[in-house]
């Protein structure tokens, strides 16, 4: 028995025919060069390691747990692939940003939204400290300080869809101080100099832009938008930025001059620090002191609880560093939650006022919102921190063969989003494991209890929107 043809729609469009063809294999073989080394060939083990990531289930995609999951596998045949295997991570990553730039492509062309490349960081908690870069540093994901590596990452997003195209490990001062440390853990020599995760964002930023990536704005969150050295940088190479920044930066509500205060009679030192002139704000201070009327009502995007609703102003600002000879001209950002202790987030861009509107400005910071959810997708579904690996390239492997997984995964949800369009990454990933290994039978349960699950959910959803309209009508 093979499944039915109304079954196969599903994977019609990724050219999957019966249950003989293997989807993931018939992906990786486009990508079979970047996992050549001299003659050897290591497709065959990317294969398996993918189809690891895919069939185990979070906190157990680890190289034991893939040898038990994945028929004719081996713990050291993985070991070797990941750690000692000399193929190429750079090259491999290069072509998935280039291909999900042309995947966003196609399809910005039928949604009419922008394609965000969006910049944070992430951590994988660690235990022990050989791990390359773990260190005592900030983990988001716990929310303290705890022995974690920290990745600088970026994403790609049009509308609904994102993946992971980029990636940074962050090496602290206790790493690349010290020499017999990064010998052990193989760290190149070139990569031993201490860099910002701001300047790691950039690196990645240049790499993609000379790889041929083409995108329309750059995220990211307070981290990014405050550092001068990255928003100079974006600037000088024309790129378009909505970088978020923390609530207590200063702003010039006028162009300030900027000048050496003039020495004062008598022996005291000549000024050699520039001054700005006019007073600046901090931007909560600002924001507090808008009235009604300075706020827009806006509409921003469909979410499955309703429209994404948000008061937003935009203004033309000034900020200084505090170095240069000018201040430079922003578009500051705020929205605001539309609650009784409402969210109030703040962005800088680059672009001016009336290049977008408020509510394009709005749509532009909100869509950061997708870079988490790559980072929950690749954790959740792909073992992303499940890891146990010590060595810079092993690292690194692992790495660029999570973004693949995730971008096999996106095609088969962007392939079959007219006929399942709440299909998630988790969805495609079910039905991908059951094509690969389940049976017939397997198949059709899971397929009719996906279309329940989405029954449910466009049920909740239209209700969402329902009441808005039954409260609209009302008021």
């Amino acid at each position: 028995m093979v499944p039915t043809q109304s079954e196969k729609k599903i994977f019609q469009k990724s050219k999957i025919a019966d249950n003989q063809q293997d989807s993931v294999s018939s992906f990786i073989e486009s990508y079979k060069r970047r996992f050549l080394v001299h003659r050897r060939d290591n497709s065959p083990t990317a294969i398996k390691y993918i189809k690891g990531l895919l069939s185990c289930e979070k906190g157990q995609a680890n190289m034991e747990r893939m040898e038990e999951e994945v028929p004719e596998s081996e713990y050291r045949a993985y070991q070797h692939f990941i750690s000692n295997s000399k193929w190429c991570h750079e090259a491999l990553i290069r072509d998935i940003s280039v291909d999900t730039a042309t995947l966003l492509g196609q399809e910005k062309k039928g949604n009419g939204q922008y394609t965000g490349y969006l910049i944070d960081e992430s951590a994988h908690l660690k235990k022990g400290n050989e791990s390359v870069g773990v260190a005592k540093q900030y983990a988001g994901v716990a929310g303290k300080v705890e022995n974690c590596q920290v990745g600088v990452y970026a994403s790609m997003v049009n509308g609904t869809c994102a993946t992971l195209v980029n990636a940074r490990l962050y090496l602290p001062k206790c790493w690349t101080d010290d020499a017999a440390r990064c010998d052990k853990a193989k760290i190149p020599k070139d990569k031993r100099a201490y860099r910002t995760k701001p300047q790691l964002a950039l690196e990645m930023i240049d790499q993609d832009v000379s790889n041929g990536v083409t995108f329309d704005w750059i995220g990211g969150d307070g981290l990014y938008g405050h550092n001068s050295e990255l928003t100079k940088g974006l600037e000088e190479r024309g790129h378009f930025y909505v970088l978020d920044v923390h609530k207590d930066e200063r702003v010039f509500l006028r162009k300030p001059g900027v000048s050496l205060p003039a020495k004062k009679p008598g022996r005291g030192r000549t000024p050699v620090r520039l001054r700005a002139s006019g007073d600046s704000t901090r931007l909560d201070e600002y924001a507090g002191s808008l009235k009604k009327g300075d706020w827009k009502k806006e509409k921003i995007r469909k979410t499955a609880k309703g429209w994404l609703k948000l008061e937003v102003h935009t203004e033309e600002i000034w900020v200084w560093d505090g170095a240069e000879p000018n201040a430079r001209k922003r578009t500051l950002v705020i929205t605001k939650t539309m609650e009784k202790r409402p969210k109030i987030k703040y962005s800088f861009s680059n672009g001016d006022i009336d290049r977008f509107t408020p509510k394009e400005y709005a749509g532009f910071q909100t869509q950061r919102y997708w870079i988490e959810r790559t980072f929950d997708d690749a954790k959740n579904e792909l073992g992303m921190s499940d890891y146990q690996i010590r060595k810079w390239a092993a690292w690194h492997h692992h790495m660029s063969l999570v973004m693949l997984a995730s971008l096999f995964l996106l095609k088969e949800k962007t392939a079959n989003g007219a006929e399942y369009p709440l299909m998630s990454m988790r969805d495609a990933r079910i039905l991908v494991i059951v094509m690969m290994f389940g049976t017939t039978e397997q198949y059709r349960i899971k397929i009719k209890q996906m279309q329940e699950r989405h029954r449910k959910r466009k049920a909740d959803i239209d209700r969402y929107y329902r009441y808005e309209r039954l409260y609209r009508s009302s008021s």
